[in-house]
């Protein structure tokens, strides 16, 4: 059985994901975090959600991140509050080792003064959804994103079912072209392509999984609704 200590994460990672109970990799995390740790390449993953994603991505980008530069240097964008939630808490827990990395949650539904002051303390990873994202970069002297390295797209598919096709086109434009993304998606359809063609470079894909299968640990219910 593979365990994380193979995969080429720093101690500090190894710690907390051992304080957290992780034990061993999903197949999407063994198989995603070498390939992200070891190249430069832009990467596509087609995994279901409840595999394990945040993790898969979550590691490898905080063995990116600088915790002495308070500038934003990672970018994660996700289609609902909940899920913003989520993530940052797990890179949160993730990073319990790393001093001075700062993951901020922004999305819409809560005060937006106090995420800007979130911003302001020093946030070095938003974790985001585009609706609100784009809302602040609109405001003068908020958010930069020049020293963005890397950006992922978490659950893309949702995301452009939602309808922020044209604000993930407006986010994107604003990161530096030299960055690198990561996209995580369900499905491979016509307008994840095209993202994925417009602004990813030298892409790499893995498929992890049955294609469009549904994740083995998900239960799936149903109700029937007679009308009257």
């Amino acid at each position: 059985m593979t365990s994380f200590s193979t995969l080429g994460l720093r101690a500090e990672l190894l710690h907390a994901l051992e304080e957290m109970g992780f034990t061993s990799p999903t197949p999407v995390q063994e198989q995603a975090i070498p390939r992200l740790l070891g190249s430069d390449h832009d990467l596509v993953v087609l995994a279901q959600t409840g595999t394990g994603k945040t993790a898969a991505f979550g590691l490898p980008l905080l063995e990116e991140i600088d915790p002495k530069d308070r500038s934003v240097q990672a970018l994660v964008l996700a289609p609902t509050r909940e899920l913003c939630v989520q993530i940052t808490g797990d890179l949160e827990r993730f990073s319990a080792q790393l001093p001075g990395v700062n993951p901020v949650a922004i999305y819409g539904g809560a005060s937006i003064r106090e995420q800007i002051r979130a911003i302001q303390r020093g946030a070095n990873i938003i974790v985001a959804t585009p609706g609100r994202l784009l809302d602040l970069l609109g405001r003068d002297n908020i958010l930069d994103l020049s020293r963005v390295q890397v950006v992922v797209l978490d659950e893309a598919d949702e995301m452009l079912n939602m309808g922020f096709q044209e604000d993930l086109t407006s986010i994107l434009s604003a990161t530096p072209d030299n960055k690198r993304t990561w996209l995580f998606s369900a499905t491979m359809g016509r307008e994840v392509r095209q993202i994925a063609k417009r602004y990813m470079h030298g892409t790499e894909e893995l498929q992890v999984g049955e294609r469009n299968a549904a994740a083995a640990e998900i239960k799936h219910q149903y109700t029937v609704v007679h009308s009257r």
